[in-house]
Parts: C-alpha cells; structure tokens; sequence
C-alpha cells in the first residue's frame, strides 16, 4: 500500500494535467444474473514512465451464496504503450481494492483535519480492509469504529486489526462521528444523515458503483465541500448520481476534481474546516498505476510466471 498511494495519485496528477487517456467505462448489463460486466481501458504518461491497459471486471452479487465465488472479480492486461505488448495479465481484483483504498487515502490526506486519529467504517466487507490499511498509511488512527449488520464480518474485521488498533464494533452514529469516516455499502437509500457527522468529518463515500446507489443524505452532500474522481463517472454512478440526476445537486455543489486539489489548482482542507466528502467511483488510470506497482514489483521480485502468447513471428 506505501508504494500504492503515491502511484494513484500520481495518477490523478496525470488526468488533472491531461496527460491520461481514459475513455467512460462501458457496461454489460446481465439482469438475468444479476450483475453486469464493467470494461475499463486507459493510458497514463506520468512523466518519467508511461503505461496503457485494460481491467475487465464484473459486480455479482448474488455470488458469494450461490456459487461460493467473490462478487467482484477483474482481470487486468497490462501493456507496453510503445509497441502494444501485453507485458502482464494479472488479478485486477486484488488491484481493485488496493486502489480504491489507496484513492480514499489520497483523499483523505489532502481534505482531513491533520491530526485525525479516529476512523468511522460503514460496511465490513473486503473493502473495509484496504480502507483501513490505506488511511492508517497517511493519518496516525488510533480508534476505529466498524458498523455493519453482519456480526460476524464485524468480528473477522476487528480479529484482523484487533493488535493495531483501539477498534471496535459501533453503530452507524458512532462511525459517522470519527473524524473520517468511509462508507463502503451498496445501498440505494441514503443511511448516513448530516446530524450523525461531526462538523470536522471527512467522509470517503466509496459504495456507489451504479446508478441508484446513494448511502449519504443530500444535506451532507450540498453543505460539505464536494470532491469528486470523475465528473462523468460520479454523476452516473457515483455517490452524487441521484440527487444530480434529480437536479437538486448541480455542478456548482461541487468543489473540485481531486486530482486538481492534487496539483494545487485548488486548496484542500482549510483553516475554514467542516465537512469534506470524496465521491469515489474508482477510475482506470488508478488501476494502471496500481498495475504498474505489481509489475514492476514482480520484475524486481522475479514473482509471477512466463507465458508465450503472442506469436511475433521472430
């Protein structure tokens, strides 16, 4: 994850600049399943390296009960910009939280209260993991509160970090109270009210994937400052998709691009405080730049295993 955050946000130093090509990700709607395939293709040039791929990955939810399989699963081709090489096919599901945990982090670095030591989880499933493990990287969190229905995924979260931290289970009031707070649920009926929140929180709102998902209230919304990943993304499935596409959120309630706070076009958190909130929908370049870590990581490593796949003729 060290090696993980600074390579996201490099990434969204590359879009914010418009060295980054990245086209809207496409859907395959599978109702009959109840999921859909998601296809993710982009290209970075971060200056002293460049990088171009593809994440093909899909959201079932009714896997984990009925066929023993993970909701989320990805596939990630990774390729020479150059020649067009593929240089690694690797698990874009372990890419996947490891960079939603990483953008939350780079959020959160530049809109939290320097001196935040306590951490709200709303949601105990795989990404709550990562969401800790990036944001104890750039804040010293002391206490962490996970609220979940599911008692049992709460234990396994608290056994997992019980040796490294002050954590425990609480309800939504006392995980919207910390001073960040990372939603991580796939709720269509906002669930977080602005009277749970203190006037200092940071919230990650990471759970939206689709369009209808929506796990803060609007007041939180319109009075926080707003900061987005991606203006396309966030209104069609972000956490702002529903009250932009009622119109009671417009493109003046937002406050920024993160990647603009990134490169300082615009200042993060103030001396002027309140609440701050990241719509995070998760971007391919952030996932290039996580394959990138992984790649490069396995070369030095010598991990992973040779494939002959394309016949060059030579």
């Amino acid at each position: 994850m060290d090696d993980v955050i600074p390579a996201v946000e490099s990434a969204f130093a590359a879009y914010a600049r418009g060295d980054a090509q990245m086209p809207a990700k496409s859907y395959i709607d599978l109702r009959q399943y109840n999921g859909d395939f998601r296809s993710m293709p982009a290209y970075m040039d971060a200056g002293d390296w460049d990088a171009a791929g593809v994440k093909w990955v899909n959201v079932h939810p009714d896997n984990p009960d009925e066929h023993d399989l993970p909701t989320v699963m990805g596939t990630m081709v990774y390729s020479d910009p150059e020649t067009a090489f593929p240089l690694a096919i690797m698990d874009g599901t372990t890419l996947t939280m490891k960079r939603t945990g990483a953008a939350a982090a780079v959020a959160t670095d530049h809109l939290a209260v320097a001196d935040a030591t306590s951490l709200g989880i709303v949601g105990a499933g795989v990404q709550s993991y990562s969401q800790l493990e990036a944001i104890a990287a750039v804040r010293d969190i002391e206490t962490v509160v996970i609220a979940d229905q599911d008692e049992a995924a709460v234990e396994a979260f608290i056994d997992a970090f019980a040796d490294r931290f002050d954590i425990r289970a609480g309800d939504l009031d006392a995980a919207a109270s910390c001073d960040v707070l990372s939603t991580v649920t796939p709720v269509r009926d906002p669930i977080i009210t602005r009277e749970m929140v203190s006037d200092h929180t940071h919230i990650n709102a990471i759970g939206a994937d689709a369009a209808g998902k929506h796990e803060l209230d609007d007041d939180i919304l319109l009075g926080a400052k707003l900061t987005i990943d991606d203006h396309a993304q966030t209104t069609h499935s972000g956490e702002i998709n529903v009250p932009y596409s009622a119109g009671t959120l417009t493109d003046e309630d937002i406050y920024a691009d993160l990647g603009r706070i990134v490169i300082g076009e615009k200042p993060g958190r103030t001396e002027e405080g309140g609440v701050t909130v990241f719509d995070s929908t998760g971007l391919a370049i952030q996932d290039i730049a996580a394959a990138r870590v992984a790649y490069e990581g396995a070369k030095t490593q010598e991990r992973g295993t040779a494939i002959g796949m394309i016949d060059t003729g030579m």
